[in-house]
């Protein structure tokens, strides 16, 4: 990536991952001027490979989004690292500046910028991330099939994962951990699924050998397990939306942005794609979401360019015009 900014876009592209590059690709196809500001923080940074990526299975997270860098530059684009840190309106577009004092002009602006995964306060936890202790079955449950895993409860949506993961292995463990109390419908289906409930808190992750072998709990029992499973509070990475009145609004899993069906937020002029409005957007998901915004920006400068030229084509029209000679 470079550090080189133009002036004035058409439009401005606010984070470099799946969501970004693929609405930032289609904009570019488009023939508009596009860059996308990159931080340089992919939420997947951690993860060996993409799962469940059509023809793109299995492709390390940094392979894939170097490819879509080149994919955005060759029809045009630019990709540039840098922290955005306001997004201020400036008459009917928009000022975006950096953490590091460059400033952007946009006439619209795409907001790609993911969320933060809020991970359990349990020590082992942060350090095997992405690695043996995941979060999405269908992105990791295949690499974890038949294991013995771990469920490391924590908020609503514990139980959902719990049951889910039945899918993959037949040896799961619900660990109630600081979550509330299990009713007695919600236990019965555990142990109607065969899912064994240990109650009290974990106080660690026991690792031997650069692998899990079990949760220590705070009594000092060990039980044993190959891969544990966390819900991350997920929040989405928008504090520069401030100034427009943008803000994230509570989520049984986090926080996240609204919009409507294109990917329109509530400031005119801005939309929003991937995870910062969708909490459970994979990959693919968030590229097509990038794509389908993209393509509703574009109609909508499209719009605005006709409306000037029909301004422009009246003030034209109504001015003098040349007759030929008058006659006597």
């Amino acid at each position: 990536m470079n550090s080189q900014l133009g002036d004035v876009y058409d439009v401005v592209v606010i984070g470099g991952g799946a969501a970004g590059l693929n609405g930032a690709l289609v904009l570019a196809r488009a023939r508009r001027s596009v860059v996308v500001l990159d931080a340089g923080a992919p939420r997947n940074a951690p993860a060996d490979a993409v799962h469940g990526l059509f023809a793109r299975e299995g492709t390390p997270p940094a392979e894939l989004l170097e490819r879509g860098r080149a994919e955005v530059r060759g029809y045009g684009g630019q990709v540039v690292s840098g922290e955005v840190d306001e997004v201020t309106r400036d008459g009917d577009g928009f000022v975006v500046g950096l953490a590091d004092g460059r400033t952007v002009r946009a006439r619209r602006v795409l907001v790609a910028t993911g969320l933060v995964d809020e991970l359990p306060d349990v020590p082992g936890v942060r350090e095997r991330w992405g690695r043996d202790v995941l979060h999405c079955p269908y992105c990791h449950g295949w690499e974890v099939r038949d294991k013995a895993i771990g469920v490391l409860a924590g908020g609503p949506m514990s139980l959902h994962q719990t049951l889910l993961l039945r899918q993959w292995s037949a040896d799961i463990t619900y660990f109630a951990h600081t979550a509330d109390p299990l009713t007695d419908e919600d236990a019965e289906r555990l142990a109607a699924r065969g899912i064994r409930v240990v109650e009290g808190e974990v106080a660690a992750l026991e690792v031997v050998d650069d692998r899990i072998v079990g949760l220590r709990l705070a009594d000092g029992g060990l039980v044993p397990r190959e891969a544990v499973v966390v819900g991350p509070r997920m929040v989405a990475r928008v504090g520069f939306l401030k100034g427009l009145g943008v803000e994230p609004v509570p989520h049984p899993a986090g926080e996240y942005v609204p919009a409507d069906a294109t990917g329109r937020t509530e400031a005119p002029g801005v939309w929003i794609a991937g995870n910062a409005s969708d909490l459970s957007a994979q990959v693919g998901g968030a590229a097509a979401a990038g794509a389908f915004a993209a393509a509703q920006i574009n109609a909508d400068l499209v719009n605005e360019d006709t409306e000037r030229a029909v301004a422009a084509y009246r003030q034209g029209s109504a001015g003098p015009r040349l007759t030929g000679a008058t006659r006597p």
